[in-house]
Parts: C-alpha cells; sequence; structure tokens
C-alpha cells in the first residue's frame, strides 16, 4: 500500500550550469595497460566514477565490446580506469569475444548516459527533473514499478536498478534525495553529478510512478515496504 511521509525541507532550485549535453559520450584509445589497469588521455567530459566500454576491432568491417571500465582517477592528464566483465549484451546466446583489452582499442566512457531512470519523491519534482534535463531520454518510473510490482518488490535494491538498466539501455540513474539530485552510474552506483533541487513536501514510496500498491509478499525474504525514502536510497549509493 502506498505510503506518504510528510517532510518539510527547502530545496532550492536548480542552479547548475549545464553544456549542451548534459553528459557528452567521450572517445579514445588505450595507450597503457597493467594488469586490470588501464590508462587514456584524460578530458573534461570524464568524471571520475562514470563507466563505459572498451571495442575491440577485428579487422576493417568488424568490431566488439570486450570488456567494461569503470574512470577510478583523473591524475596527470591521464584517466586511469578498471576493467570490469561486460553483461550488457541484448542476446545472451551471441559467443563471449574471448579477447582481452589491448593497447590501441576504443574506450567508449559515458557509454548509454543518453538514457536513464528517475527515481523522485512526487510527480512535480519528477516533472522538474525531467524537463531541466531535457537532452536525456528518461524511462519513465512506471516501467521500473512494474518490474518491482512483478517481483513484490516494494524495496528496490542495486541488482533491481541494474536488471531495469539492461532491459531498457540505460547507464544512469537521477536520485532526488533530501536537498540534492544525484546522478548515479547504474553499473557501479558511483555518484557522478550531483546539483541542488527544489521544494517538497509528500513523498511516494518506492517513488513517484503512476503504478498503485507495489505489494510485498511473505512468501519472498526481503519483501518489506520502505519505511523512509531518503535512507533507503543514500544506502544504495553510499554517500
Amino acid at each position: 500500500m502506498r505510503k506518504y511521509l510528510i517532510f518539510f525541507m527547502v530545496f532550492c532550485s536548480f542552479t547548475a550550469t549545464l553544456m549542451a549535453n548534459t553528459f557528452s559520450e567521450y572517445t579514445s584509445k588505450l595507450i597503457n595497460i597493467d594488469g586490470e589497469y588501464a590508462s587514456i588521455e584524460d578530458s573534461d567530459a570524464i568524471f571520475v566514477g562514470s563507466s563505459g566500454v572498451v571495442i575491440h576491432s577485428f579487422d576493417a568491417s568488424t568490431s566488439s565490446i570486450i570488456a567494461r571500465v569503470d574512470v577510478v582517477e583523473k591524475k596527470g592528464g591521464l584517466a586511469k580506469l578498471r576493467f570490469d566483465v561486460y553483461t550488457g549484451s541484448a542476446q545472451s546466446a551471441f559467443p563471449i569475444p574471448g579477447v582481452v583489452p589491448q593497447i590501441g582499442d576504443t574506450v567508449k566512457l559515458n557509454y548509454l548516459y543518453s538514457r536513464a531512470l528517475i527515481v523522485a519523491p512526487t510527480q512535480s519534482i519528477y516533472k522538474e527533473i525531467t524537463e531541466h534535463f531535457d537532452d536525456i531520454q528518461w524511462i519513465h518510473p512506471d516501467i521500473m514499478a512494474t518490474y518491482l510490482a512483478r517481483k513484490f518488490k516494494p524495496n528496490p535494491d542495486r541488482e533491481d536498478f541494474q536488471a531495469t538498466c539492461k532491459d531498457n539501455a540505460a547507464a544512469l540513474i537521477f536520485f532526488a534525495l533530501e536537498s540534492h539530485g544525484y546522478f548515479v552510474d547504474c553499473n557501479n552506483f558511483k555518484i557522478i553529478k550531483s546539483y541542488k533541487g527544489s521544494s517538497w513536501q509528500n513523498v511516494q514510496v518506492p517513488f513517484y510512478s503512476r503504478v498503485s500498491d507495489i505489494e510485498s509478499s511473505w512468501l519472498r525474504w526481503g519483501s518489506t515496504q520502505i519505511n523512509d525514502y531518503h535512507t533507503h536510497y543514500n544506502a544504495l549509493i553510499q554517500r
């Protein structure tokens, strides 16, 4: 059953100065590899915590994503990356390339950052965020809510968000929490950017959507309602 918590907080209106695109995809080449880490040339388009993919070209017409990367450091004109397994393929029946990253392979950072999920406490905050960041394709929260309703899971965790991101070719989540809004990478749950927010009082849990009553089930472990919107999502993004 839907719950409403009352808060008396004041959000400032969004004050961030934005470029033409909130996040621009950045392409570079691997220039150094050391075990599970690698380096590329730094850029203002790169954010610590952002993720991307490594693309290997087999010939002039054939290439494939062979790994995922996270930006772990920016220093001395270089961005340090950590390799991870890429699991975003839409077709699991395709064979795994079986190729490790090599110097000269292409890196695309901020990959799929043009699409995002959104966690907002009210419809008005949802509208304010989506209208402000109009260069992003927003996945309507009804999609996430429907997924949770099917699972009898009114308290979404990281795996729930990651599954929804994968199903909808998105790599960002926007969380509206307390006095700020946060863009969070869906792969690693690192905060990429933060902003001041605006005023609101009523909170819909687990978040604003038009799906009513995401029920819990005593047959499913951990199927409980969220008691505190802010505490739940602050714990997820570990800020």
